[in-house]
């Protein structure tokens, strides 16, 4: 299938993308387009306009803030992905970009496209749950700043207005002494992930991320565990996420990946913690 009809407008700024969404209720921005153009090109989204920020200088900047790595909506996956120090900068994405599609598309897709989609198998807003990273969104009387928990609402939804851009993310820069790590399991390398897990290590606790099993990327905080109540914590939790059965694999499949993945990946993550701020967990 092909596109229904649709008026296109190409802008420089974030100023003109939000002039042009505020003149129909129906129109969409156009980034990278990975995930926009398959949609339209099954007609799940008939938008009576498109508007093009691809090329967009202004949005296109990779910045520091402090402790925040910020990264605006025309920015590239590939882009971020090749910064020189982003492993250091942001070690868990670093780790998750492998996992992301394949390098053409990430040479296309951009950073905030895949936030604004908001597929819950997707690697880059699991990172940014996993991170407690924010989400900028910009509309015509105002900028707000919301948790990347509160930004994500379900399957393919999100608290954005429809007269509003993602104009930025941020991520949290790493923490000395926290140890960070991410896997996920697919069918083929490249494909939606079945089950994605995150991980962050800190002298005092556990986050835990899990994508691909709920209807949203979702975390989970707890106190340093041994391994006995570790296990028990990661399966209390493979249940609260809810996971289906589906075409591709049962939820008790999933489950047990959320358990499996889990354990592995904390363990990683809590070898990466400076030796002097991680003791034994007991």
């Amino acid at each position: 299938m092909k596109p229904s009809r649709f008026d296109y407008l190409r802008v420089q700024t974030a100023q003109e993308a939000i002039e042009a969404l505020s003149q129909t209720e129906d129109a969409r921005i156009l980034a990278g387009g990975q995930s926009l153009m398959a949609i339209l090109n099954m007609r799940l989204a008939q938008p009576s306009l498109l508007v093009d920020i691809s090329r967009s200088q202004e949005l296109d900047q990779i910045r520091h803030e402090g402790t925040w790595l910020r990264v605006d909506a025309a920015t590239t996956q590939a882009r971020l992905e090749w910064m020189p120090d982003i492993a250091q900068q942001v070690p868990l994405l670093a780790q998750a970009f492998p996992y992301i599609s394949h390098f053409q598309i990430r040479n296309r897709g951009t950073v905030c496209g895949s936030v604004a989609h908001a597929d819950p198998s997707a690697e880059i807003p699991l990172v940014l749950v996993a991170l407690k990273g924010e989400v900028i969104l910009r509309g015509p009387r105002k900028r707000r700043t919301l948790t990347a928990t509160e930004f994500f609402q379900g399957m393919l939804s999100t608290a954005k207005g429809p007269d509003e851009i993602v104009e930025s993310v941020r991520f949290p820069k790493a923490v000395a002494g926290n140890g960070y790590a991410f896997t996920e399991y697919s069918q083929r390398h490249g494909d939606f992930a079945i089950c994605a897990v995150a991980a962050v290590v800190n002298p005092t606790g556990i986050r835990f991320a899990v994508g691909g099993v709920a209807d949203r990327p979702t975390a989970i905080d707890w106190p340093l565990l041994d391994s006995g109540d570790l296990d028990d914590a990661l399966n209390d939790f493979s249940w609260e996420l809810q996971a289906r059965d589906d075409p591709q694999v049962s939820a008790l499949a999933r489950r047990h990946m959320v358990r499996k993945l889990g354990k592995k990946i904390i363990a990683q993550a809590s070898k990466q913690c400076h030796p002097d701020s991680v003791g034994e967990r007991r």
